[in-house]
């Protein structure tokens, strides 16, 4: 067992007060791996499961499996059915959440030391032996296409959806991972019992946990709920270069705003200039309203509410994404002050003022990220993800400070590619009569 410590200098009702994290890597006699921050403070323990592969393994013409499937976890299994389970859940004061997102499915829970045994049994079952009921197959079903029926008539949505299709085609990116009304529709029960073998597996879960509970009490809980899962998954899908041209494609809808998301091929977690990039779009659009983006469309002309930029790094692309929305006589100006802002960072990187602001916010926000059991376990699992190591609790900040002007200039000139800035756009803006591409 290694233990990393965090120590943090917080401000607390204007007096300085030191809060340690003390991160354990636990591994369990079946083999399985935890990162664990005990606190035995409150009688309380989180714990984050994440499943690799998520959306993405949805077979090909069985687009919504996953999610689909995910939805069905807390309706009903063994012997109970879906308002049996919701009840034992409630008894006992737990939270059992399930998600499922283009490259992972979560799992997460809250439940109090008292009841640790009743709330991981319950866990266990929906994990390893959901009912799957035809009624709540059907119900589940009707709420998601419900949801598809009204992303189809969202601005926000259409606009990610049209920009994921143009750039990823027919990679599981480029799809709705909620799937279409006709591929949901056809769904079966056997469906959804292969999606379930596919994504819940020994071999692509992590897991950790933050609370009142020991090493070995956490050792012995991931033995009991998950040494009945498959031993192997379906495999991850193929890598895709993100390929665009700068330019814009218009989704005409009727609305008096318009929305727009544009972006290019962005860069890898694991990219040693990371920290750089990532500072880098703090000043240009990440920063609120200290941030470039924000300042010249939004604080000197008025164009919008809000424009932000956003690394993605997911785990078989990087994209380098922004959003911003105007109304329809405005938003190709608004466009037009992006570009210029994109092209004007990409050339000359930015002042050292900009700099040093952007370090002392982030470095000093980041502490305020670990404010209960819940985000430190959802913390924790995210940096597992990213095959961090714990150390990186106590040098991510100096990674911040050691970024300079130069590092800046060099990766916004590398990075940022105005030449393949692409702009889709969903509304009727005047100016921007381009055809769907």
């Amino acid at each position: 067992m290694m233990r990393f410590v965090l120590g943090f200098v917080l401000i607390v009702f204007g007096a300085t007060a030191r809060a340690e994290i003390e991160i354990q890597e636990v591994t369990s006699p079946g083999g399985f791996n935890a990162w664990l921050v005990e606190d035995h403070s409150i009688p309380f323990v989180a714990l984050e499961l994440r499943f690799k592969g998520g959306a993405s393994l949805d077979l090909p013409g069985k687009r919504g499996a996953t999610n689909l499937m995910v939805g069905l976890l807390e309706e009903g299994t063994g012997d109970m059915d879906a308002r049996d389970f919701a009840a034992a859940r409630e008894a006992i004061a737990a939270s059992l959440r399930f998600d499922s997102g283009d490259d992972t499915v979560s799992v997460s829970a809250k439940f109090l030391t008292e009841t640790r045994s009743e709330a991981m049994a319950l866990l266990r079952a929906a994990l390893i032996e959901p009912r799957f009921d035809e009624v709540a197959i059907e119900r589940v079903r009707q709420q998601v296409l419900s949801g598809i029926l009204s992303d189809s008539k969202d601005p926000d949505e259409i606009v990610g959806d049209t920009f994921y299709a143009k750039v990823f085609g027919d990679h599981p990116y480029g799809s709705s991972s909620s799937g279409t009304v006709d591929s949901v529709t056809a769904l079966t029960r056997d469906d959804l019992l292969a999606a379930h073998r596919g994504a819940l597996a020994k071999d692509r879960v992590y897991v950790s946990a933050a609370g009142d509970i020991t090493a070995e009490e956490l050792a012995a809980l991931m033995d009991a709920l998950l040494s009945d899962l498959p031993e192997e998954g379906l495999p991850l899908p193929a890598d895709v270069e993100v390929q665009t041209e700068a330019g814009v494609t218009v989704v005409p809808f009727d609305t008096p705003q318009s929305v727009a998301l544009f972006g290019h091929r962005g860069m890898k977690r694991d990219d040693p200039d990371f920290f750089v990039a990532y500072v880098m779009n703090q000043i240009l659009g990440g920063g609120g309203f200290e941030a470039r983006l924000m300042d010249e469309v939004r604080e000197k002309r008025g164009l919008t509410y809000g424009v932000y930029s956003y690394l993605v790094p997911k785990d078989h692309a990087e994209l380098y994404l922004g959003r911003v929305a105007s109304a329809n006589d405005r938003i190709a100006e608004a466009i037009e002050v992006i570009r210029a802002e994109w092209a004007k960072m990409a050339a000359e990187g930015v002042t050292q003022q900009e700099l040093d602001e952007a370090k002392t916010y982030m470095t000093g926000a980041y502490p305020l990220r670990f404010d209960g059991n819940g985000p430190i376990a959802r913390i924790l699992v995210g940096m597992q993800m990213d095959d961090l190591t714990p150390e990186y609790v106590t040098t991510r900040n100096a990674q911040i400070e050691a970024v300079t002007l130069e590092d800046v200039k060099r990766v916004a000139g590398e990075l940022l590619r105005p030449e393949a800035l692409h702009f889709v756009v969903v509304g009727r803006p005047e100016g921007l009569e381009v055809p769907v591409q």
